[in-house]
């Protein structure tokens, strides 16, 4: 797959944020703002959503290898993500007349925006998993986060000065427009990459791999150590990175006496970071050095990074906490691109036809720590905080636990690599061994 290629799919992973994003921004304000309700609301929807992608990842994944086509699966899941979007949207003004009925409906239309993202996401990823050469695998994970983080960054711009003066009509007009406009983007960007037969890498050793149950498949992969190995490591880690969402700019507020407006340019500062980190590791990845070895390099460099956090506060220099937050930004964008580097890795290296099913599974597993992470840095805050009866230690009692985190993910990515190379000794023996007979 030529790189115009994988930069087209990378277009349809910007797409999927755009939508996705509506609900975790701008919806989320209006119902804490306007409609002045509870926090845990929208986090509850948020929640929900990545719920159902934790149990419709691997079974999506698994029917799209069935099928031999990824593209109408990535097409048909982009198309019912939008239908979520605006489902969630369309229930806002009906929350503001009728909580429960508004939020049951906003809570069907999480459960669509879930299935929507796993039906697309995940079979997006096998496709690339399969098609790209090896050492295109860091790139093609650098631009599908970064378009990803493109599409966010233009949507909320774009919505945030479309929405003023601000109506539910509006609300909703913008909901669908980003749909409709993002599924014409997945249209174009998937035409034509999938013409022609499937790469040999990717085609199945055995017909098992096409006829068995989705249990019998599921039962396979996870009996492999690798994978076992490697789903573990995306859980803690996402769980880890998930964690700081909602608590690193109110601690700058508190720690430091930050205002909002230069909490918010922190924040900034250290997305730009993960940008920045991934760039670096995308270029020196391509390179030299094992996926997993950088994605534990970037564990172990976000570890450092929160115990210097944690240490802050005594330190009492705004410029060296400023550093700081920007050096965790450059560790954590190390570490994503060599998790999702990996993933492809250890999808397309397989000849099996279960790179979908892999996937979902990992992709499962990134759900779960996201789903309970983010909440469990705000609720870990408030726990340490009554515990240890200081707000400001509250906030490094988890930044401690998150370095702990990232240093076992860290131990668990190189778990997760010896495990493969001694797997695929193993196997060369075993096909080496009869020939040798014969």
């Amino acid at each position: 797959m030529s790189w115009w290629q994988l930069s087209r799919l990378g277009l349809v992973q910007a797409a999927i944020g755009a939508v996705v994003v509506l609900l975790t921004t701008t919806i989320n304000r209006v119902i804490v703002v306007e409609l002045s309700l509870p926090a845990t609301v929208p986090g509850l929807l948020v929640a929900l959503h990545f719920g159902v992608q934790l149990i419709l990842r691997p079974r999506l994944g698994h029917d799209s290898d069935r099928s031999g086509r990824r593209t109408p699966w990535i097409l048909g899941g982009l198309a019912v993500c939008a239908l979520g979007g605006v489902g969630v949207a369309a229930s806002i003004p009906v929350m503001a007349t009728n909580v429960a009925l508004g939020i049951a409906l906003a809570s069907i239309a999480s459960v669509v925006l879930g299935a929507g993202v796993s039906a697309a996401g995940t079979p997006l990823l096998a496709l690339m998993s399969e098609r790209a050469h090896p050492s295109q695998r860091a790139g093609a994970a650098a631009i599908t986060w970064i378009l990803m983080i493109v599409g966010i960054i233009i949507t909320a711009a774009t919505s945030g000065a479309l929405l003023d003066p601000f109506s539910y009509t509006r609300l909703i007009a913008i909901a669908g427009g980003i749909g409709g406009i993002g599924l014409l983007v997945a249209i174009v960007a998937t035409y034509g990459v999938e013409r022609g037969p499937r790469p040999v890498a990717s085609l199945p050793t055995s017909r098992d791999a096409t006829t068995d149950s989705f249990a019998a498949a599921l039962r396979t992969v996870w009996d492999e150590p690798a994978a076992r190995l490697f789903a573990s490591f995306v859980f803690v880690a996402m769980f880890a990175y998930s964690a700081q969402d909602l608590i690193l700019e109110p601690f700058a507020g508190i720690a430091f006496g930050m205002t909002p407006g230069e909490s918010t340019k922190l924040s900034g500062l250290h997305h730009g970071g993960v940008l920045l980190g991934m760039i670096a590791a995308a270029v020196l990845a391509t390179k030299r050095g094992q996926l997993r070895h950088w994605a534990a390099a970037g564990c172990l460099a976000s570890a450092v990074a929160y115990v210097a956090l944690a240490a802050s506060p005594a330190l009492g220099d705004v410029r060296m906490f400023t550093v700081i937050v920007l050096l965790l930004g450059l560790a954590n964008g190390v570490f994503a691109i060599g998790a999702i580097g990996s993933m492809m890795a250890l999808t397309g290296d397989k000849r099996d036809g279960r790179a979908g099913l892999r996937l979902g599974v990992f992709g499962a597993a990134q759900a779960l720590a996201y789903a309970i992470g983010t909440m469990s840095g705000a609720v870990g805050v408030e726990a340490a905080k009554a515990l240890l009866q200081s707000p400001v230690r509250g906030y490094l009692a988890v930044f401690s636990v998150e370095a702990v985190l990232f240093a076992a993910s860290a131990f668990l990515a190189l778990r997760s690599a010896s495990s493969e190379r001694a797997n695929n000794v193993f196997r060369e023996r075993a096909e080496f061994l009869p020939a040798v007979l014969q």
